[in-house]
């Protein structure tokens, strides 16, 4: 880049257009939700937009119908290599060359084999591409994507609430609620950007869960992720607690191998587990545990039940390490995110 102010331009842009990617996460699944963002000859912002849902426009696409002719000349900044393939819609590469875009500027190359691609026939076609870096303190919505094109399986958050101590209910059982109003409101609007909500069949029969994402009114919220239940035993047999799960639509699957293998297949990407401790356990034991969001609220209760169901690691050098992410206050509570890998 020619220098610090256009540096801190295509910095500013990039901001932007992870903005708009993390806006329509949980709508564009199987597809990534991207963003874009198209600079002007002068460096101005004269268009913004996101993957829209499946079978419709893609990020880059959008951007460039609301910028029009102010494009030719400018620049694009993308949170994802530009596809360079027909599927549903046309190559994202092609319109960027069509619109008069003489530079390029993504954050995550593609992973796919048949979407790849796009930096080279935009290279070729004379355009200036770069692969830039994401700033920090905020969200990467296509990370999930990726890691799950990547691992070939949905992409797993397990989130919890917890005590200082790590008890997720005390020794009684009761746990409504361990955090507060803030942090429940951002558990719902966490769901709504979820392709699917996993619990296990104890909770299911213990809780009767709708696993809705809602408004604070109590109003459903525009987008509702898939609702999954793992394990053998039969809901439908346990009886009117319980019947409501398949009239809600719920989806059963015998094992997590055999559900993320389905879900995957059906187009979901971005999966929350929100299950007991018991199915928390499968998922760390089966290494399908790729982020965490753990909510601490300021207890103390000194005994109780725990976020997993027994030992993981008996000594810490064979422990699971996850790395810290972000944090958030939400209130009384915090929200600390962690993942477990970091690469796309």
């Amino acid at each position: 880049m020619a220098g610090a102010t256009d540096a801190t331009t295509v910095a500013a842009a990039l901001f932007q257009a992870m903005q708009a990617g993390a806006a329509v996460r949980g709508t564009t699944s199987p597809n990534p939700p991207v963003g874009a963002v198209i600079l002007s000859a002068t460096g101005a912002v004269v268009g913004r937009g996101a993957t829209q849902p499946v079978g419709s426009a893609h990020a880059e696409v959008m951007a460039l119908r609301a910028a029009g002719e102010k494009a030719r000349g400018g620049t694009a900044v993308v949170t994802l290599e530009p596809c360079a393939h027909w599927g549903r819609t046309g190559p994202c590469a092609a319109a960027l060359i069509d619109a008069g875009i003489t530079r390029v500027f993504y954050l995550h190359a593609d992973p796919t084999p048949e979407a790849g691609g796009g930096a080279q026939a935009l290279a070729a076609a004379g355009v200036e591409v770069g692969q830039i870096s994401a700033p920090d303190g905020i969200e990467d919505a296509v990370l999930p994507w990726c890691r799950a094109v990547k691992l070939q399986r949905p992409h797993v958050t397990l989130k919890f609430a917890q005590t200082l101590d790590g008890f997720t209910a005390a020794a009684d059982g009761t746990s409504q609620w361990i955090t507060g109003p803030k942090a429940r409101e951002r558990v719902h609007a966490d769901r709504a950007r979820r392709d699917a909500i996993i619990i296990g069949t104890g909770t299911a029969l213990a809780d009767n869960p709708s696993l809705t994402a809602r408004y604070g009114d109590g109003s459903l919220r525009e987008h509702q992720p898939r609702r999954v239940v793992i394990g053998s035993r039969d809901l439908q047999s346990a009886g009117e607690k319980t019947s409501h799960l398949q009239q809600l639509g719920f989806e059963q699957y015998d094992s997590i191998e055999h559900a993320l293998k389905e879900l995957y297949a059906s187009g979901a990407r971005d999966v929350l587990v929100e299950g007991g401790a018991g199915l928390a356990q499968s998922f760390i034991e089966a290494g399908a545990v790729d982020a965490l969001e753990a909510y601490i609220s300021p207890i103390l209760l000194g005994e109780g039940r725990g976020i997993l169901a027994h030992a993981v690691a008996h000594t810490l050098a064979d422990a699971p390490r996850f790395t810290t992410v972000r944090s958030t206050t939400l209130g009384p509570d915090v929200l600390v995110e962690y993942e477990a890998r970091s690469e796309c």
